[in-house]
């Protein structure tokens, strides 16, 4: 099985919500770059390790990531 996790970066807030979810610890906020709302996005850090299990697209509040299993 194949995994894709997207981000809508523009519009990430860098709470870091779905960074404390992930069971993998694959997530992260990048510090060294800033989308257009001044905030530092979040980022896969290892795209094929993930598992969809898509604790994070559920706990984002903003509804920024899409999970997808192939």
């Amino acid at each position: 099985m194949t995994t894709k996790v997207t981000f809508r970066t523009d519009s990430c807030k860098g709470c870091g919500l779905c960074v404390s979810v992930c069971p993998k610890h694959l997530l992260a906020v990048d510090k060294d770059q800033i989308n257009k709302k001044g905030h530092h996005p979040v980022v896969m850090t290892d795209q094929s390790q993930c598992i969809a299990c898509a604790f994070c697209a559920t706990m984002c509040p903003d509804c920024i990531i899409t999970v997808e299993k192939f």
